[in-house]
């Protein structure tokens, strides 16, 4: 009996347990002979890609959950701690390998995506050289190489003890006899960098915005971030930070980001249109998720970000879910004085700016591009004013809503039906993000003014990209160039660079990941935790007078949120990583080995 590879197995989902004989007896549409798909590389490559954008929530591929709410720059957002299972990520102490369940959907969906990966190379090594040639097949198969690895690096991330499943495993279905623990933690880097570099040694070194496809920069980029997160140690507190830096690591991170240095890539202008979808393939796009719009592509409803669905302001859009919420600890982070972070002061005083009142508190310009707050432009359109109504839980959750993630108002959602999306690319790498990976390195190699020179070419792009999209808050922002004395030593250095990728890449669903990096993640997130619970936002303005969409007939002036925050802990040694989902665990047991301290 033949196998039947399903093409669109995802439907299945639809379906319900209701006249289970008729399921039984139908014959599957959009299904195609497993025999004639292998034949077919090129569409079996294909395959492998569509799964970049095969995102949906509950297993978002752009991490937001895992990257972004467990740590300090962002709070679940919705309607109640109850709604969805992420209040886990947010308080960490009531993460369980059951809870939330959203664990077990991601582990599965991109394992999904490696056996496309891993189907592709098996199909490129039977049919390749007689239906492409050896050159176009060669280069196909560095594609796959590198999708797979772009698959694995985010397992690794997020769960750490995975199994390692390849063609060979593939082709011999030994899927169920390959255990979680066959590698170590380093082994299974390398086993993705080794992808990787085949991808960096085969693929062209194309510009920006050519066609979508893994290139040698976006390998580049891969590798250097491989090694940067190497570099600082196992990624467990105990044997990561400065103590534990790899020298020899934080020189291959130099390295594979010399490439961008004479490349075609570079800051857009103008920091507001990295994040609005007619700029999503600019020079400023390493590698990207791709997204379109119905209009694009000729299609019912396009192909839209759904891992970022949640995430659209409440009231705003037909279905804002008001997911993703920033911070006050992250809004007080882009203070500044005579133009320079308040490094030792930023989160002495809960402060926020309002529209029109400019006070002698100054802001980092990219504020008013990350952070939607009441009384300012939605994403700089006036006619979509936000108000503290646009809010769906402002008790536990404040009244910031996130932007970069969004289009403008006015141009409306690629799918709104009982859903919301929109054609938003997901940045896997951006240049900036990948010349600050450079200047981290530089610093621990003690090449301290090159690093300044990236960080202040940064702000200085943020410092014009004011008058474009802005000019309603260009009184309240200040920013200047850091000085040479900040990078007099390492640890001035260090503060600086890591201070400006909190700035630069926030809400970019990656805060965490840096904080385990660095080996900091317990004493940012517990002292966070501290800070923010009962955290208070003022219902009047700066004048006095109740803003607009305040809550009527509240007898305190000052609404906390974050109380649920009381009982929240992060504990080193074991919420560095997430344990292995139960499901997986108990599928076939014995098979896989927990996390540390899960059991």
């Amino acid at each position: 009996m033949k196998k039947i590879y399903s093409i669109l197995a995802a439907c299945a989902m639809g379906m319900t347990l209701a006249g289970c004989n008729d399921f039984l007896d139908y014959t599957p549409t959009a299904v195609v002979d497993e025999d004639k798909a292998f034949s077919d590389p090129e569409g079996m490559v294909t395959s492998a890609y569509a799964m970049l954008g095969d995102c949906w929530y509950t297993y978002p591929f752009n991490l937001f959950p895992y990257g972004d709410i467990t740590s300090d720059d962002c709070l679940k957002g919705g309607s109640g701690t109850g709604d969805t299972g992420y209040n886990a990520m947010d308080v960490w102490n009531t993460l369980t390998a059951t809870t939330p369940g959203e664990m077990d959907e991601l582990w599965y969906r991109l394992y999904c995506a490696i056996s496309r990966c891993n189907r592709a190379l098996l199909s490129l090594d039977q049919y390749g050289e007689s239906e492409l040639g050896a050159e176009t097949t060669r280069q196909r198969v560095a594609e796959v190489k590198f999708l797979r690895a772009h698959f694995y690096y985010k397992l690794l991330t997020v769960f750490r003890k995975i199994p390692w499943i390849d063609e060979t495993v593939e082709a011999n279905a030994t899927q169920e006899q390959t255990r979680n623990d066959e590698f170590t933690y380093d082994q299974l880097f390398h086993k993705i960098i080794d992808d990787f570099k085949t991808a960096y040694d085969v693929l062209p070194a194309k510009g920006p915005g050519e066609d979508g496809r893994a290139n040698k920069y976006a390998a580049s980029a891969y590798l250097a971030k491989c090694y940067l997160n190497l570099a600082w140690g196992d990624g467990y507190e105990a044997n990561t930070g400065i103590a534990h830096i790899n020298q020899d690591y934080m020189d291959s991170v130099v390295v594979y980001t010399d490439d961008f240095v004479s490349s075609g890539y570079g800051y857009l202008e103008d920091f507001g249109d990295i994040f609005l979808p007619e700029y999503k393939n600019s020079k400023e796009s390493v590698f990207a998720v791709q997204t379109s719009d119905y209009e694009d592509d000729r299609t019912k409803y396009g192909r839209a970000n759904w891992s970022n669905t949640l995430n659209g302001c409440w009231g705003m859009w037909s279905c804002g879910w008001d997911f993703h919420k920033p911070s006050q600890d992250l809004v007080n982070a882009f203070k500044t004085r005579n133009g320079l972070p308040m490094f030792d002061e930023y989160d002495d005083e809960q402060d926020y700016p309002i529209n029109g009142q400019p006070t002698d508190q100054k802001w980092d310009p990219r504020l008013f591009h990350t952070v939607g707050m009441p009384s300012f432009p939605y994403k700089y359109e006036e006619e979509y004013t936000q108000t503290m109504a646009n809010s769906r839980d402002a008790h536990d959750y404040g009244y910031y809503t996130s932007l970069k993630e969004v289009p403008q108002r006015s141009q409306g959602e690629t799918y709104n039906g009982s859903w919301q999306a929109f054609a938003m690319n997901d940045y896997v790498f951006r240049y900036t993000d990948v010349m600050l990976m450079r200047a981290e390195a530089l610093v621990e190699l003690g090449r301290l003014e090159e690093a300044r020179t990236i960080v202040n070419d940064i702000r200085r792009r943020a410092a014009n990209s004011i008058t474009k999209h802005i000019s309603y808050a260009a009184d309240q922002c200040e920013i200047a160039e850091y000085p040479a004395s900040y990078f007099a030593t390492k640890e001035q250095a260090r503060q600086c660079v890591r201070w400006e990728r909190r700035l630069e890449l926030a809400m970019e669903n990656g805060r965490f990941f840096d904080l385990r990096r660095w080996g900091i993640a317990s004493a940012t997130i517990n002292a966070y935790y501290e800070k923010e619970n009962g955290a208070t936002y003022s219902i009047y303005d700066h004048n006095g007078n109740l803003m607009e969409g305040a809550p009527s007939g509240v007898a305190d002036p000052n609404l906390p949120h974050g109380e649920y925050y009381r009982d929240a802990h992060f504990t080193p040694g074991k919420n560095e990583y997430f344990p292995v989902p139960y499901n997986q665990m108990f599928y076939i047991p014995g098979l896989y080995t927990q996390n540390q301290n899960y059991d």
